[in-house]
């Protein structure tokens, strides 16, 4: 496959699932800042989600002061942010309509809608009317473009390339949402992590809807009990997003498709990539939570965000960059 081509493909899948994860972010942060809390609190869960993707000092550099609406505009229609959905989702138009050739109709027609239709919901401002509405629909359409890329393309270069993007994006997404999270959370409730009952009911009914929060921007509260059944405890949700290989949106569970993946198009020009990859999935597989807690979640979840973007590196080296 051409590199040009491949490029487009890539590019398109992960700038649809990184729609999709600011999505999750701003719906669980608009959920949350509608519970009682102080103004200080509720001003540090707008700061974190700017810090996950590391959008702080481009947001301070237009708006100043950290406000709900200025950063559901910056997040969601600024044309100047790169990680805005408005900015993710024309971008993945625009890669589609590049490769127009190579996409079968559904998956092609799916994209092009879903930029037509962003333009009529943005004209009509859904998304300040009803901000929950307007993100159950963005990640309505990142859902219905996986699924129509895996239901109609043919199981080739082309399909391995979009479900590189995907999971890469993922990946990098889940550490980020889990180091800014948790290290917040931990350093606000520092007691009732670790599990002194130094904290009171309110405390207590705060740190649960905080915990929820965090395990429902990545779909994963329902799992959460049927997996665990019982109380949400902060060990157990960095067990679920990190380790386990069952758990879609998990580090590990996205790993193993960028690994599967690469080995489907990898030739001998990339086995260092694939090593590398593959390294870091057997830490992953043979991992065990205590001992990366022990050690340390933010030092493990900074490596790990470094291993991943150095992996984007080395895949745009040696498939990507058009010669």
């Amino acid at each position: 496959m051409l590199s040009r081509t491949a490029d487009h493909l890539f590019w398109m899948s992960r700038y649809t699932e990184r729609a999709e994860n600011t999505a999750r972010m701003l719906d669980v942060n608009y959920q949350t800042s509608l519970l009682p809390q102080s103004a200080q609190a509720a001003q540090m869960g707008w700061q974190g989600l700017l810090s996950i993707s590391e959008l702080l000092p481009a947001y301070q550099a237009k708006h100043g002061e950290i406000s709900p609406g200025a950063v559901m505009e910056f997040m969601v229609v600024d044309p100047g942010n790169p990680s805005s959905i408005v900015s993710c989702l024309q971008a993945a138009r625009e890669n589609a309509r590049a490769v127009r050739g190579t996409l079968t109709t559904e998956v092609w027609e799916t994209q092009n809608q879903t930029w037509l239709e962003l333009g009529r919901r943005i004209g009509a401002q859904e998304h300040l009317r009803d901000p929950g509405q307007f993100f159950e629909w963005v990640k309505f359409r990142s859902h219905l473009s996986r699924g129509v890329t895996v239901g109609t393309m043919l199981m080739d270069e082309a399909l391995y390339f979009m479900r590189l993007g995907t999971f890469l994006e993922r990946a990098d997404n889940t550490a980020r949402l889990l180091d800014v999270k948790f290290n917040a959370l931990k350093s606000e409730y520092h007691g009732a992590v670790a599990g002194d009952g130094s904290q009171g009911a309110d405390g207590e009914d705060y740190d649960f809807y905080q915990w929820s929060a965090i395990l429902r921007s990545v779909s994963a509260f329902e799992i959460y009990r049927k997996v665990y059944r019982n109380v949400i405890q902060p060990e157990r949700v960095a067990e679920l997003l990190i380790l386990r290989s069952d758990m879609p949106r998990s580090l590990h569970a996205s790993v193993a498709e960028v690994v599967g993946n690469l080995a489907m198009v990898a030739g001998d020009s990339a086995q260092e990539t694939r090593r590398r990859a593959g390294r870091l999935l057997a830490e992953l597989q043979y991992g065990k939570i205590d001992e990366i807690l022990a050690t340390g979640l933010h030092a493990y979840l900074t490596q790990f965000l470094d291993r991943v973007n150095e992996l984007g590196v080395r895949i745009s080296r040696d498939f990507l960059v058009p010669a």
